[in-house]
């Protein structure tokens, strides 16, 4: 920005504050009126609540527990610093969703309104928004066209595929979604398409994802688009390089409030710090103990070291939670406890106590569903809406047998922000496929499938052979059958094709009788396998691609489950084709659209990740086993169980009355039933805040052991023959917990805790004390 832009700019943020000075006498006899009448801004707020709203100047960190009036208190310390001569258009307020913003807005405006004060010119906007207005405004300093595009999450995707074909890469490997996710924690950490080339890794997968990082920012600015990571990266980078710009944002906002700052990325981080000016007025508020985002970039650390950044910041813990009542409370505040990042508040109520939290073993997933589908009734007799109840889990697969349960039991249920089982887009695939195998002249099937995942199948090479079968009178399938009769047809098209009906028509033809050995499970599973869909998502790295491969598991799984129709006596036994056909009809027939009563609403089935900011009378928390929750991918790592446990919490703290947390002793996986383990978190729960139903396995009429947690990675221990040592890694095994120790003078040892006689030591022993060794 020029020196002629900025005495411009410099000069209409003056002219603001004048022109706030100089208001006629009725403006500052409201002012003076409001500020007379302020006292009611602090009616029926905590002592804690009054000092986050009270204090005005410098930074303060504000840790908002569960259910602890948080929206209440920014609202009201917003109109608080209004009421006391700060000019509204000085303030911004940046939050995470337009619902959040919407929802600040309209109640710092009724509080302004009943004073009869004017707050149209409060900043508050989500992060996204705000960047996009301001690279508008400064588009020559950020170096972006000031009429760009915002790419949604749609369009991103559809540049992704084109971007992944401009590398030339085979989609099937290189996945939208895989490949996305890694361009996002790129543009998050700052690093642009040039940088990465430039600090590239030698191995394969940062040279290929190079390639297709270019091949799309070329797409992006050939289309003078931006997407949603670039609004922030752009944003960081101008504040950062351009200190003209930065003085002026930071000139305009003397007041600075961020909420959900647990929940913010690298450059959310830098854009807050950098529009922080001499007077260092930033509020943050949030919890730590409720960031469970780091999949998608968000940083636990810069909430945790708020106070570092900021040694002079005001720290208000909000514990007091006017949601749930006191034993959930009480079982939540002790697991989370046990988290080393935790900053401790003490967290309580004044509500009842309440029920305490059911800990409800079950024999498979079955039973489990079914137990929950008891309860909810039970409740629903009482007179609780079915909308004040929710079901939460770890992981999508998990909804189908959930789903299930509750169309036979004839419950309405919804699953919010997710798809239901049966709708999600790679079982529609799975599906696809297995309905060819039964009937090949099924069209819709066939052209939802023939190129996906990708095999050189074009629209280009499938019009050909519409044509093809228009000019012959001849169905879809057929005309794929006689391929080598188009003359127009690519050869290495040509042979995709005829790769593809050789693969149907040999599943065909073992499902038909031709295999001796497969069942419907086996069928299923082999169709996911050669089609190339489970391969298409393994080869991701994302998150996504995992869930994806956990839902196909559960296809066949829900394979394995289904019991087919009754034989007649004298009949033949039916082939696996006819059973293939009879259980795709079971599932078409699967209709839940007229169950909702708008009366009494729907059950939420939702993932625990998707029910953070909602709340519910009855909840429960289905899965909690080890390798569920905790996720086996956060096994041995002590960030990874550390998010672990922050989820469990934020579901816990979903419920006002009543919350259970169940578990099955087997459960199935791909058709396979296992035996499971109960998660740690439940052995973390204090004994006078639950009540433990008789967890014995009803397979073998043996109690289930909870893991024991008092082993932590990160902690020293001392053993009496190898001396001291470190605990690098601890998994919970049906047979007992094992700990690999690294020993100071023996190295790592992998250790069943129950019998190695190892000794927790207390750190403030300094057992390390005088030794030089990297730990």
């Amino acid at each position: 920005m020029d020196k002629g832009e900025w005495r411009r700019r410099k000069g209409r943020f003056m002219a603001l504050e004048a022109l706030s000075r100089a208001m006629g006498w009725a403006s500052m006899n409201r002012i003076e009126a409001m500020h007379d009448d302020v006292g009611t801004l602090l009616e029926d707020l905590t002592e804690a609540q009054q000092e986050a709203v009270t204090t005005v100047d410098g930074p303060l960190l504000v840790l908002a527990g569960p259910g602890s009036g948080k929206t209440t208190v920014v609202t009201r310390r917003m109109a608080w610093l209004i009421a006391h001569g700060v000019p509204a258009w000085r303030m911004l307020a940046l939050t995470f969703t337009n619902k959040a913003a919407g929802a600040m807005r309209d109640r710092v405006d009724l509080l302004l309104q009943e004073r009869d004060v004017d707050a149209r010119d409060v900043t508050c906007m989500t992060y996204h928004g705000f960047c996009a207005r301001t690279l508008r405004q400064y588009a020559d300093s950020a170096g972006v066209p000031p009429g760009f595009s915002i790419y949604d999450t749609t369009d991103r995707r559809s540049v992704l595929k084109q971007a992944i074909r401009k590398a030339e890469l085979d989609p099937a490997n290189w996945t939208p979604a895989s490949v996305g996710e890694s361009i996002s924690n790129y543009k998050s950490m700052l690093v642009t398409s040039e940088m990465h080339e430039e600090h590239i890794g030698g191995d394969f997968y940062s040279r290929t994802m190079g390639r297709i990082y270019r091949a799309y920012e070329e797409i992006m600015q050939a289309n003078d688009a931006l997407d949603f990571d670039d609004l922030l990266m752009r944003m960081a980078m101008m504040l950062r390089d351009d200190a003209a710009v930065r003085e002026a944002l930071q000139d305009r906002y003397r007041y600075l409030l961020i909420d959900e700052y647990q929940d913010t990325n690298h450059a959310q981080f830098l854009i807050a710090t950098s529009l922080v000016g001499t007077a260092r007025n930033i509020c943050v508020v949030g919890d730590p103990d409720q960031s469970i985002y780091a999949w998608r970039g968000a940083d636990v650390r810069n909430i945790l070291e708020f106070e570092e950044q900021y040694p002079d910041a005001k720290v208000v813990p909000l514990g007091r939670n006017f949601r749930s009542t006191g034993h959930i409370v009480a079982a939540s505040a002790k697991l989370i406890g046990h988290n080393a990042s935790h900053l401790r508040k003490e967290l309580h109520t004044e509500l009842e106590d309440g029920a305490r939290v059911l800990l409800q073993p079950s024999g498979d997933e079955h039973q489990e569903a079914s137990t929950i589908l008891a309860a909810f009734k039970d409740h629903a007799d009482k007179g609780v809406p079915w909308s004040e109840m929710a079901v939460l889990y770890r992981i999508n697969a998990l909804s189908r047998v959930l789903e299930q349960a509750f169309r036979d039991g004839g419950v309405p249920y919804v699953v919010a922000r997710g798809t239901a089982f049966y709708e999600r887009a790679e079982i529609k695939d799975a599906l696809s496929y297995l309905r060819l195998v039964v009937n090949r002249n099924d069209d819709t099937a066939l052209r939802r499938v023939i190129n996906s995942p990708p095999r050189g199948i074009g629209k280009t090479s499938l019009g050909r052979v519409e044509q093809h079968a228009m000019l012959e009178n001849i169905r879809l399938g057929e005309a794929l059958r006689d391929v080598g009769r188009i003359d127009t047809m690519a050869a290495r098209a040509a042979r995709s094709i005829a790769a593809f009906v050789e693969m149907v028509d040999r599943w065909r033809a073992a499902a038909d009788g031709g295999s001796l050995v497969m069942d419907l499970p086996d069928l299923v599973a082999s169709v996911i396998r050669e089609s190339g869909l489970e391969q298409a998502f393994k080869s991701g790295r994302g998150d996504e691609d995992i869930a994806r491969l956990e839902n196909l598991d559960e296809l066949v799984t829900a394979a394995a489950e289904w019991t087919p129709p009754p034989v007649d006596e004298g009949e033949e036994a039916s082939t696996i084709l006819e059973q293939l056909a009879a259980w795709l009809e079971s599932i078409a027939l699967v209709s839940d659209a007229d169950m909702v009563d708008p009366e009494r609403g729907a059950v939420t089935l939702m993932t625990l990740h998707a029910a953070k900011g909602l709340e519910f009378d009855v909840v429960a928390i289905a899965g909690l086993e080890q390798g569920l929750l905790p996720h086996g991918r956060s096994v041995g790592e002590e960030n990874g169980l550390e998010e672990e446990r922050r989820l469990c919490y934020v579901g816990m703290t979903r419920a006002r009355k009543n919350l259970a947390l169940t578990w099955a002793h087997r459960r199935t996986v791909r058709g396979i039933t296992e035996r499971a383990m109960p998660s740690q978190f439940l052995g973390e729960l204090p004994d006078d805040a639950v009540e433990r139903v008789d967890d014995r396995d009803p397979w073998t009429g043996v109690r289930s052991a909870i893991p024991d947690t008092t082993w932590q990675v990160g902690m020293t221990v001392r053993h009496q023959t190898f001396g001291l040592g470190v605990v690098r890694r601890v998994i919970h095994r049906p047979r007992g917990t094992t700990a690999t120790v690294d020993f100071l003078e023996y190295g790592q040892r992998t250790l069943l805790v129950a019998h190695a006689n190892l000794e927790p030591v207390d750190p403030e022993e300094r057992p390390w004390e005088g030794i030089d060794v990297p730990l």
